[in-house]
């Protein structure tokens, strides 16, 4: 392991590696600035994530032994989670960083060494969301599942996250959410976004087609989006996979177009090509709404969670109710309005990774002292 020659010794701590979405775009940051440094996780499935992360030295929970646990499987573990984060064992170093949406946030680091949290969110199909997993073949199952552990969960969930010494929240909405949960307070750094990447097209005319990106899976509600434009008589091109990509795509409605997970250079011309980006769901933030802002691309959005601090009036549209016939009349209305590339590329501009790593470099130093 190999890390910076002058600056603080930092150790990051993730939930999983298991693909890169939002969190492992936090994490790749965190990697970029304190790395190569070594990275403790519950499980890894085994394929590259970014240069930076992949350069860190993985040191994984018993958990990576136990079948499926790193795969598909994974969530079917839960009432194990805690005894698995708490069991990794830290070296010793000058801060913890902690990158969480689930477990992360309650590893033990060494006495005496302080822990910086970013929290994407306290676990939200314990706390939050736990009737909307109720999808699909397996739902009952799951949701039954959660139910008989989510106060025993609540319990040590409210009570590790007193350990932490500074909480960092993704958003306002999740601040929030944090101190309900959690009993704590939460300082906001916006996520970062790849701003310097997603650029507006200066040639490039949008065209008669809306957009959804995100994971599929229950809480997006990808399959609301769908209804909407059936209802309406919308074209949509739905981008991303999980669990929900083989029940959603089973005898797609005409007019919806399923292009599965695309390369960034894809979707930034999907993002420069599509009327509006739709985002049906509450989200804790929101890294593909800021990445269709930067591209120039309007956004309809669901009026709750961190959209709210993301769209602004001349950028994009906000629907009260999270209804099909209300995201289907917001479609309609978007051929009447004109919004520039050039607002929603300023706008964006608030969710640079500059502005992120300055914000977090200065809260390392903080509570170090220094």
């Amino acid at each position: 392991m190999i890390r910076q020659a002058t600056g603080p010794d930092v150790v990051l701590v993730h939930d999983w590696l298991v693909g890169v979405r939002g969190a492992e775009r936090v994490l790749d940051r965190f990697a970029r600035q304190w790395g190569p440094t070594d990275l403790y996780s519950l499980v890894h499935d085994g394929r590259p994530l970014t240069p930076a992360i992949d350069a860190c030295t993985f040191h994984l929970s018993s958990m990576q032994r136990l079948p499926g646990a790193s795969g598909s499987l994974r969530r079917w573990y839960l009432p194990v989670l805690p005894r698995m984060i708490e069991r990794l064992r830290i070296r010793s170093c000058d801060l913890v960083l902690s990158d969480s949406s689930s477990v992360a946030k309650a590893v033990r680091p060494p006495e005496g060494v302080p822990h910086l949290c970013y929290c994407h969110s306290p676990a939200r199909y314990i706390w939050e969301q736990t009737e909307d997993y109720a999808t699909g073949s397996m739902g009952r199952l799951r949701v039954a599942g959660l139910r008989a552990v989510r106060s025993r969960f609540q319990r040590w969930d409210r009570r590790t996250a007193q350990r932490i010494d500074r909480l960092l929240a993704n958003s306002q909405h999740i601040a929030q959410r944090i101190e309900r949960c959690w009993g704590r307070e939460a300082k906001v750094v916006y996520p970062p976004v790849r701003t310097e990447m997603f650029t507006p097209g200066p040639d490039t005319d949008r065209e008669d087609w809306f957009l959804v990106v995100g994971a599929l899976e229950p809480y997006k509600r990808t399959d609301l989006a769908i209804k909407a434009a059936v209802h309406g008589g919308h074209r949509l091109r739905v981008v991303g996979g999980g669990s929900q990509l083989e029940s959603l795509q089973r005898d797609p409605p005409p007019g919806i177009e399923f292009l599965g997970r695309v390369p960034d250079e894809e979707l930034l011309s999907l993002y420069r090509r599509a009327k509006a980006l739709l985002f049906p769901q509450e989200e804790d933030f929101g890294i593909v709404a800021v990445e269709a802002q930067a591209s120039g691309c309007p956004v309809i959005a669901l009026a709750r969670g961190g959209a709210t601090e993301i769209v602004q009036d001349d950028t994009g549209l906000f629907v009260e109710e999270q209804s099909v016939e209300s995201f289907s009349a917001a479609m309609t209305e978007a051929g009447d309005w004109s919004i520039s590339s050039e607002a929603c590329r300023k706008n964006a501009g608030r969710f640079s990774c500059e502005i992120f790593d300055q914000a977090i470099e200065q809260e390392v130093m903080d509570l170090l002292g220094r």
